[in-house]
């Protein structure tokens, strides 16, 4: 029965890929000494009973190369949206306006480029963990064939082929971090 098994190394791969361009979301957030519309994309505020990203209860623009402003549609919303970016551990301290929420770009000094550094550490480790979740589930699924009748060899071939699947993708990871980690320490 488990002769013909065929694991599906493709959906494997696409969800890994998956936690790749997540990070890469991620990594966009995190600030350069620049302002940029992206460094909000993981926030999210509760709104409606839900999480909503903060580009979806008002409009996020950057007049200018140190400042993102928030208009808010809802005015009930402002005060969350508010206190959403101050718990994101971002770093900016937002200005009320109305209901134009005002983001001043700080320079980065030293210390909290470091503290950029270790943030991006933090979402390179929950990407690797999604991916080695991913290897988990073709390995269970490996496992289940081999209960099922499947030769000791076709589980090694399997199993070797997911575990360079996941070396692949934890190596990508890995590279993604250093690059990023490069970009926020330049000056």
């Amino acid at each position: 029965m488990a002769e013909d098994f065929e694991l599906d190394t493709n959906d494997l791969e696409r969800r890994m890929d998956g936690a790749m361009t997540s990070l890469k979301t991620e990594f966009s957030s995190l600030r350069t000494g620049r302002a940029s519309a992206s460094m909000l994309e993981p926030v999210t505020v509760d709104a409606y009973g839900q999480q909503t990203p903060i580009n979806q209860v008002g409009t996020v623009n950057v007049p200018e190369p140190r400042m993102v402003t928030i208009n808010v549609w809802d005015k009930g919303l402002v005060s969350k949206v508010e206190k959403a970016i101050r718990e994101s551990g971002l770093g900016i301290n937002p200005q009320l306006n109305g209901t134009i929420i005002m983001l001043p770009i700080p320079e980065l000094n030293e210390e909290r480029r470091k503290e950029l550094t270790k943030v991006a550490a933090q979402y390179a480790e929950h990407a690797r963990v999604a991916v080695r979740n991913i290897r988990r589930d073709g390995m269970d699924q490996i496992k289940k064939a081999k209960a099922d009748g499947m030769s000791e060899d076709d589980q090694k071939f399997w199993e070797t082929e997911v575990q360079d699947l996941t070396d692949k993708f934890i190596a990508q990871v890995d590279a993604a971090l250093e690059a990023k980690q490069a970009e926020i320490m330049q000056v």
